[in-house]
């Protein structure tokens, strides 16, 4: 069998729309940019996702717990956190077309273009010069440098920019039964923020002790400027993080642990080692002494997936000086000066994983173009090589026919497996077309109930990655396919 050509963007978006894994959403009034609704397979693929993340911090960890916080949080966490005073991107406009950009984005495509130039130096140079001035804020020296590279709006082809502006990211809303008696809150930017609320409640709720971790899966909203590239950037987007709190000076062992951990667990997913890098941070984040991007090679390039960041005491430090309220950690352990117990605030290792992003990762993976067969009669066949305790469905079961009571055995078969694991019974059009569907959403298994099943009650298992076929009894299937598809496989890798 030989690879296909490499696959696109484009490709990726039409197979997610057709075959029910991601739609534009509110599509039949032409859609919102940069909101997706996930279809009934998507969902399915996603939630295993979100499963096995879950399971591999909350339960391979003892000292790792979960919650679930509100998305509204009072507006004083966003002051803590520093969002409502910096959490904006640099914004430009060209005067010609009207359109806008992220002023950063347009200097780093430059750099990438220079560098499929031929001409890394000059890259890293302009991201040098573009660092400095966003950290010294420095906004008109940003657009002198958009000009200087003579950077073109992509539709009006000219170079006539509006002056860089910062643009706040934060969704905001009004609560409250009374225009005039309400306050403004926001739509939560990220999730990280209600497990520092907590770290208390957790900690003495738990009777936890340092090291330990919160985990949260949730939504968040950014109002972003230029959001593209399909579920890469969008508005409202689901993370997946955990905030893992240590004693200071013992941060960056854990940081190193942990990136590490993080790696491996993409690997187990199925995404192969040479398409993820780690991306070492230029620019450090003002809560940050040291971050980190695991990169997936998606079709448009190296972008990251999940970050690892050592926070310091930032976020705790900052919630007790506004609160009022002291979020330090009280360690009988500690020995230190000769002084027998110890209280500190605890300095934090986060991983944040878009959930969006990594369902992006897996789909992009997993899309296979393949030529079967040779010469004149060589085919293209494609089809979802994902793991078979991801896939939205982990067996198929299919009559040869529906007739001679094929297809009330096939349902019997299909009906014996639902308990177990999701299964799915499918009689229409022919057996070799049936195959096709189930390989294009990504079933492992398709389980045949043919003529010899009547007689010795053995069905043929059909594999999506190799198209071998085995015979197996039926009372094995639980067992076999069972074992294949358990999201154990994944832990066990990790």
């Amino acid at each position: 069998m030989d690879q296909a050509p490499a696959t696109s963007l484009q490709d990726i978006v039409g197979h997610a729309k057709e075959y029910g894994f991601v739609f534009p959403s509110s599509e039949i009034y032409d859609g919102l940019q940069a909101v997706y609704d996930y279809g009934q397979n998507g969902v399915e693929l996603k939630n295993n996702l979100k499963t096995a993340w879950w399971k591999a911090m909350t339960q391979l960890h003892d000292n790792i717990v979960g919650i679930d916080a509100a998305i509204f949080m009072h507006p004083l966490t966003w002051k803590a956190s520093g969002h409502i005073d910096g959490f904006s991107d640099p914004m430009i406009d060209n005067k010609d077309s009207k359109k806008r950009y992220r002023a950063d984005q347009l200097l780093e495509a430059k750099a990438e273009e220079l560098a499929a130039a031929g001409e890394p130096e000059k890259a890293q140079a302009l991201l040098a010069e573009m660092g400095r001035l966003l950290s010294a804020e420095d906004l008109t020296g940003v657009r002198e440098l958009i000009i200087a590279q003579d950077i073109k709006c992509a539709v009006s082809g000219t170079t006539n920019w509006t002056e860089v502006r910062q643009f706040n990211l934060m969704f905001s809303t009004q609560v409250g039964s009374v225009a005039e008696d309400s306050s403004t809150i926001y739509l939560r930017p990220e999730t990280a923020q209600g497990i520092f609320v907590n770290f208390l409640n957790v900690q003495k709720s738990g009777r936890m002790k340092v090291p330990f971790g919160i985990a949260q899966i949730g939504k968040a909203f950014r109002n972003e400027i230029v959001a593209r590239q399909f579920t890469f950037r969008m508005r409202e987007f689901e993370q997946m993080e955990m905030q893992f709190f240590v004693r200071p000076g013992t941060e960056m062992t854990w940081y190193n642990a942990w990136k590490e951990a993080r790696m491996k667990f993409h690997v187990a997913l199925g995404l192969p080692a040479d398409s993820l890098q780690f991306h070492d941070h230029d620019k450090l984040a003002h809560y940050a002494n040291a971050a980190v991007d695991i990169e997936y090679k998606f079709p448009f390039g190296f972008r990251e997936m999940e970050g690892i960041h050592s926070r310091t005491d930032f976020d705790l430090r900052n919630h007790q000086d506004l609160s009022k309220k002291k979020q330090q950690y009280f360690d009988a352990e500690l020995n230190e000066d000769g002084k027998p117990y110890g209280n500190y605030i605890p300095y934090v290792v986060e991983t944040s994983v878009g959930a969006d992003r990594m369902f992006l990762a897996v789909f992009c993976n997993a899309y296979t173009v393949e030529s079967v067969g040779e010469g004149d009669s060589a085919k293209q066949r494609t089809y979802l090589k994902l793991h078979p305790a991801l896939a939205p469905f982990k067996a198929a079961v299919l009559p040869l026919v529906k007739k001679d009571g094929l297809a009330e055995k096939a349902q019997e078969v299909a009906a014996s497996l639902k308990s177990t694991f999701r299964t799915t019974y499918d009689d229409g059009a022919a057996i070799g077309k049936r195959y096709t569907r189930q390989d294009l959403i990504g079933t492992p298994y398709c389980i045949v109930v043919d003529y010899q099943t009547m007689e010795d009650e053995t069905v043929t298992i059909r594999h999506r990655d190799t198209m071998e076929q085995e015979r197996v009894a039926i009372a094995d299937l639980k067992a076999k396919i069972g074992y294949e598809v358990a999201m154990e496989r994944i832990l066990e890798a990790i």
